[in-house]
Formats: C-alpha cells, sequence, structure tokens
C-alpha cells in the first residue's frame, strides 16, 4: 500500500494517508501477543493470547503445538487448545501468516535478558480507579514480574490493589482475609 492509494479518501488526504501509512508500518513490530489477539482466534483473547506468546516464543512454534501440549498450558483448557490447534492447521491459516511474515511483521516475542520473577506465582485483582497507571498498565507491569492478574478475588489470590471508589471486590478481598494494598505500596513493590 502506497499513500497515494489512500490519499483520495478524505479532504486532507495526504497528511490521513501519511498517518495510515505510518500507523500500519509501526504495528508490524507490535509484540507477538499482540499478533496472535489479532488473528481473532476463537476463545483466544489479550490474557490468552499473552500465555501463548510467553510459552511458545514465536508463531512457528505456536503452529507446531499439537492440542494435548497446548491442553496442558495453565490457563489454556481442552476447548482453547482444540481452537488454537484448529486455526494453525488451516491451509488460509499457513497463507496468511506467510504474508504476514513477507510483509515484516514481528513473529517472535521479545526475549529479554533477565527475568525478574518477583511476583512468580502470584495472583493479583485490580479494583476501583487507579490514579498513575491504567488497568492495562498495572497488568503488564504485573506479567512483566512474573505474576499474573485475575477479573475475580479468590483464595488463591495474593493481592487486591485497590484504587478510588473500589467495589465488592474490596470487601471480598476483606472477608477472605486477601491482603489488599494501595497505589503508593504497589509503587514501592516495583521499584
Amino acid at each position: 500500500m502506497k499513500k497515494e492509494d489512500v490519499a483520495s479518501l478524505k479532504k486532507s488526504g495526504e497528511k490521513f494517508a501519511s498517518n495510515l501509512i505510518n500507523a500500519i508500518n509501526e504495528s508490524k513490530n507490535n509484540s507477538l501477543d499482540k499478533l496472535i489477539s489479532a488473528l481473532g482466534i476463537r476463545h483466544i483473547g489479550t490474557k490468552s493470547a499473552k500465555i501463548l506468546a510467553r510459552e511458545y516464543g514465536s508463531i512457528d512454534r505456536l503452529m507446531k503445538a499439537s492440542e494435548k501440549e497446548l491442553s496442558l498450558l495453565e490457563d489454556i483448557g481442552g476447548i482453547t487448545a482444540k481452537s488454537v490447534h484448529e486455526f494453525f492447521s488451516q491451509e488460509q491459516t499457513k497463507d496468511l501468516i506467510s504474508k504476514l511474515k513477507t510483509a515484516g511483521v514481528n513473529m517472535k516475542e521479545e526475549q529479554s535478558e533477565e527475568k525478574d520473577g518477583r511476583f512468580a506465582g502470584m495472583t493479583f485483582v485490580l479494583t476501583g480507579s487507579l490514579e498513575k497507571y491504567t488497568r492495562d498498565e498495572a497488568s503488564e507491569i504485573i506479567e512483566k514480574f512474573g505474576g499474573k492478574t485475575s477479573s475475580s478475588v479468590s483464595k488463591k489470590t495474593s493481592y487486591v490493589l485497590a484504587g478510588e471508589e473500589a467495589g465488592s471486590k474490596l470487601t471480598k478481598a476483606e472477608s477472605l482475609g486477601i491482603k489488599v494494598i494501595t497505589e503508593a505500596e504497589f509503587d514501592e513493590m516495583i521499584k
């Protein structure tokens, strides 16, 4: 696609076309989990995409994974494993992946040199409005340090990160004796 191809689509065509082409080119460098999520695989959301990207590290390795192997992953059940395996077994998927590779789309997970696993084995629940972070940003930080997030409080929850106007999740955490932390305490944990 060239700038001239889309320049006639809007009144300020040149600028629009230039911005569109730049956005497309930048998206080629997105992380592997974003690519997996964008493929539209049934039952795969952002959380599952991150698990698959972290576990397999490249689209090629993921495409070779068996249904049984996929089903053994934490938080990936049998139905999801079957869906992923069937998706990557289709010829049209293989063709699409080939075209994306040719276009220069990133197909590998960035490997950090050293992993900080300070939150390994921990599950965080986010509730209320955070001032410093969006929920996605806080979740990314937790995952970067080896932890995971959940949308509901249970006995398995390690911490509840509570912002302003925290509701029923805070109440449930207190009733279960789960440690509730503030954003300031979270900041101290990630320094």
